[in-house]
């Protein structure tokens, strides 16, 4: 049969043996479709029993059919699901049927991607479903069905709205110059620019904590060699992850755990110890150190607590990255007769601790969440990178705004304009004003058959 182009199948569900398995099918006018696959034509919304069929009329499996017309569907398309074995290659027998019967491979995304272009979901709420799952922790979970919900987009859409009714009070007044400022002045236009100015940044704080829970927060292990950095690895992960011994350069490679604490993905990396060495093994290890400082961020150094922090360390710290967060961790106190806790250096924070012992462990742990920023906090939005750079840019043009009006020269043409840009920055966000190659890299990191 010849392909339709406006017909696109995957598997929906994961790689892999399992009970049930999932092909889905997304199109127009389906149910030509299912009568050729299982000899049936599906009620609406209902499930209904039946043989997927080959094209000799041979059974390839038995299982349910559910029909979804359009636009009531996830894509706003006629969808149908072929819920049948989860055994792979039932999986692919079945999907093979589907393509031979007019459909073509989806992309990944692309079933997202059409209930977005079909007005089902915004873009916030489409990458919702991305995160949700991919989530690590079950606060990133709570925080994507949030956003899947709307939440985030409704938090936007209300910031939208106060921006496109100042924006009309500014406009109006562009008429009458002789009466711009004193107009805006009775409206209020600059007690409703201060609020909308306070509403953001709560969006932003919100949106900023969601980042974390979306992504986590990357820590790099480093210091010289035997100072616990492994020992404390092994700590955090609550398992054995590490060889601990006490030959100087034990650590040749990085090495990775991914822990949460109070719901933050923490991804702890140790590394090789740094010092000057002839071994050319270690001395690729200590590159690659290096190399994941440069991606960390925050780092925690390691010094012994019965030495302090040595010439040796302080090259060390030389050498870190300027912007780099960093913790300062002494470790052994159960060696140097010491007690944990937490304490202000000049140059940064310092937390005292036993890595093999346990003592001081929390104290790290509630650093390093206030390190990242997060407070806790149950209404936060699941959030990406992209979403916050949209949130700041709007933040910038509306303080431009605010500069332009209480400068000693108003300008209401330039007002008028940072507010557009403002509400533009945040029509990225939902998807209002958005390119088609940014909607190209968006869709294609999303599973295919979602």
């Amino acid at each position: 049969m010849t392909p339709r182009p406006d017909l696109i199948a995957a598997i929906a569900t994961a790689p892999g043996r399992g009970g049930i398995g999932v092909v889905r099918v997304s199109g127009s006018d389906l149910l030509p479709f299912a009568q050729a696959l299982t000899g049936k034509t599906p009620k609406p919304r209902y499930a209904t029993l039946a043989d997927f069929k080959a094209a000799d009329g041979s059974a390839i499996d038995s299982g349910l059919l559910l029909y979804f017309p359009a636009p009531h569907s996830f894509t706003g398309e006629d969808v149908l699901e072929l819920q049948g074995h989860g055994g792979p290659v039932v999986m692919q027998m079945l999907l093979s049927r589907c393509l031979d019967l007019g459909a073509r491979l989806a992309e990944p995304g692309e079933f997202s991607r059409r209930a977005f272009l079909n007005g089902k979901l915004d873009l916030a709420q489409a990458e919702a479903v991305a995160d949700l799952i991919d989530a690590a922790t079950a606060s990133a979970a709570r925080s994507a069905v949030r956003s899947l919900q709307g939440e985030f987009s409704k938090a936007i859409l209300g910031l939208t709205d106060e921006l496109i009714n100042l924006r009309m009070l500014v406009e109006a007044t562009l008429d009458f110059p002789e009466e711009e400022i004193d107009f805006l002045q009775a409206a209020d236009a600059f007690g409703r620019l201060h609020r909308l100015q306070e509403r953001l940044a709560e969006v932003f704080d919100r949106a900023g904590q969601g980042k974390l829970l979306q992504s986590g927060l990357h820590v790099v292990l480093a210091g010289q060699p035997n100072v616990g950095k492994s020992s404390l690895l092994n700590r955090l992960a609550g398992d054995e992850l590490a060889i601990v011994t006490p030959i100087a350069g034990t650590t040749r490679d990085a090495l990775k755990s991914s822990i949460q604490i109070e719901g933050i993905p923490l991804h702890i990396i140790d590394t090789a110890g740094l010092r000057e060495t002839e071994d050319e093994v270690e001395k690729i290890g200590i590159e690659r150190t290096w190399k994941e400082i440069e991606r960390a961020d925050v780092v925690v150094l390691l010094v012994d607590a019965r030495t302090g922090v040595t010439d040796a360390d302080r090259a060390i710290v030389d050498r870190l990255p300027a912007s780099l967060k960093r913790i300062t961790v002494r470790n052994k106190i159960d060696l140097a007769g010491a007690s944990p806790e937490r304490h202000d250096e000049a140059d940064g924070i310092a937390i005292s601790l036993s890595a093999r012992g346990g003592e001081g462990i929390a104290l790290l742990q509630q650093e390093l969440l206030a390190v990242a920023g997060w407070h806790q906090a149950e209404d936060v939005f699941i959030a990406r990178e992209r979403h916050l750079r949209a949130l700041a840019l709007a933040r910038e043009h509306i303080a431009a705004a605010r500069a332009v009006v209480e400068g000693t020269m108003p300008a209401l043409e330039l007002f008028a304009e940072e507010l557009r840009l403002a509400q533009q920055a945040l029509g990225e966000i939902t998807g209002e004003f958005t390119a088609d190659d940014l909607l190209g890299v968006i869709f294609s990191r999303f599973c295919i058959g979602k």
